[in-house]
């Protein structure tokens, strides 16, 4: 097993809450000094991992808090822990019983998770069929986005400051919050605002207060500064129990036109575009939603990630043929690519889990692999340097994010199990060096983790020698093309010692 420093804990160091700055990445640099468990996602991954993988007890020791425990050479998470007294699947069971209409695993695909702690929601959520991407600030608690991604749960370093998120308009069906120390009514209700942006037309905002709190006149006021604005924002309270609430955000935009022009906040103008997110602060204004109803009208899962979406015809884009067609046409693709790959490479004897596509175009790998029955999660990345497919693979019930691979991604080192690019390398050569991208793959890559690179036959000589460099075990192959092709294969492995 290596033994892996912690110098390098995160790829920025960003100020303010806000997202990583990017910093210089130090080439070769892979200091050892903690012995690093590979076999991590076994049967009990989710209840359990290695303390070598994260060797940080400032959860354990903050008494406060029952998140985890360490027992010898594992840390160990209860079922729920402080933030859920009786258990993630009782507060679970207790939310679709206020509200059935939720309906998780069907109508509820996918979930945020704000403050997510060790990502207990996101882990119980799995067993019912609902992917929920967790967030949670680099803070006092700094290794909870860690834990939780060495769990096997989808999870990143964001929060809610003064950028939006890097998620697009209309995203999650359902956005919740327990405990997670925001002030939503602070600042004109601004950040509250954002969650309305994120959340999809007819979607659900889940709210819960600290219990031992709710009879305190401080959360009395705060519920009322709550009420008072979700109320002016158009959300509808459908239930609350205890310290409980869970509103609904309107299928349309009827109610905000409705109100008194004098109501604040007031809608954003026509020219706001709630999809571009990098780098773009949050606006103090409703997010107006689409006359045409994309984003509401989404089928259930699992129907939902085979059938184009909508908002599929928003998607900037050269195009000689219909967008369906290219959509249909891409989802063909890699089912027949993933499938030779598992016959193969024999990819289901890998262990995947947490994987990465990091040019995800509409997720049809990702849905190739839901297809295949591989016991992963992935998370799609799509480029700024291309075109916003991100409301489309959200529509499909798929998760992912909006990054510049010339920074760093908002992640923690070797959280990864399997990197896969596709003409990633091609595209971004003109805005910065192959070799920035390469050593932050090899940042977020597990040791024993596996790569996969898709690319041009005349940039991946460059490609070959930085990873060898970096100590990578590599392959390379002509495509099923043949090799005159324009296009190679390159595997690779990052070896464990």
């Amino acid at each position: 097993m290596p033994c892996t420093g912690l110098q390098m804990v995160l790829g920025g160091g960003g100020t303010g809450g806000d997202r990583l700055s990017p910093q210089p990445l130090r080439s070769w640099e892979r200091p050892w000094w903690f012995c690093y468990a590979t076999d991590v996602f076994l049967k009990f991954a989710l209840s359990q991992v290695w303390f070598s993988n994260v060797p940080h007890t400032r959860l354990v020791e903050d008494k406060g808090q029952n998140w985890i425990s360490r027992d010898h050479d594992k840390f160990k998470f209860p079922d729920g822990g402080t933030l859920f007294i009786h258990g993630a699947n009782q507060y679970l069971d207790q939310i679709s019983q206020m509200v059935p209409e939720i309906a998780f695993g069907n109508r509820t695909r996918v979930v945020l998770d704000v403050g997510c702690g060790v990502a207990s929601f996101g882990a119980f959520l799995f067993s019912r069929n609902v992917i929920t991407m967790s967030i949670a600030p680099k803070d006092v608690h700094e290794n909870q986005i860690q834990l939780a991604l060495e769990r096997g749960v989808p999870a990143m370093v964001a929060s809610f400051t003064t950028q939006r998120l890097p998620y697009p308009n209309q995203a999650f069906d359902l956005i919740h919050c327990s405990r997670c120390r925001i002030n939503w009514t602070r600042n004109d209700g601004i950040l509250l605002l954002e969650v309305n942006r994120l959340l999809r037309a007819g979607g659900y905002f889940v709210w819960a207060a600290q219990p031992a709190d709710k009879h305190e006149e401080a959360q009395q006021e705060a519920w009322k500064d709550m009420d008072d604005l979700t109320s002016r924002i158009c959300w509808q309270l459908v239930n609350k129990e205890g310290y409980i609430a869970i509103w609904q955000k309107p299928f349309n935009n009827s109610c905000y036109m409705g109100r008194n022009s004098e109501v604040q906040p007031h809608v954003c103008d026509s020219e706001d575009q709630p999809n571009t997110v990098w780098y773009v602060s949050q606006k103090a204004c409703i997010t107006r939603l689409p006359e045409n109803g994309y984003g509401a009208n989404v089928s259930s899962w699992p129907a939902r990630l085979h059938e184009p979406p909508q908002r599929l015809q928003d998607v900037d884009m050269d195009a000689y043929t219909a967008k369906n067609e290219i959509f249909k046409a891409e989802s063909r693709y890699w089912n027949e690519t993933v499938e030779s790959f598992i016959r193969i490479f024999r990819w289901k004897t890998l262990n995947l889990r947490n994987v990465m596509d990091m040019r995800a175009g509409f997720g049809g790998f990702a849905a190739a692999l839901i297809n295949q029955k591989i016991d992963c999660w992935v998370m799609n990345v799509v480029p700024i340097s291309g075109p916003d497919t991100l409301p489309v693979i959200y529509d499909r019930g798929l998760i992912g994010v909006t990054h510049d691979w010339c920074e760093p991604f908002d992640t923690y080192p070797r959280t990864y199990d399997f990197l896969h690019a596709s003409g990633l390398f091609s595209r971004e050569q003109k805005r910065c060096n192959v070799s920035v991208i390469l050593l932050e793959m090899d940042r977020i890559l597990r040791p024993g983790g596996h790569v996969y690179i898709r690319d041009s036959k005349y940039i991946m000589g460059e490609i070959l020698d930085i990873a060898q460099a970096m100590g990578w075990r590599t392959d390379l192959r002509d495509t099923a093309e043949g090799p005159f092709a324009s296009r190679r294969i390159l595997r690779c492995d990052k070896p464990i010692s």
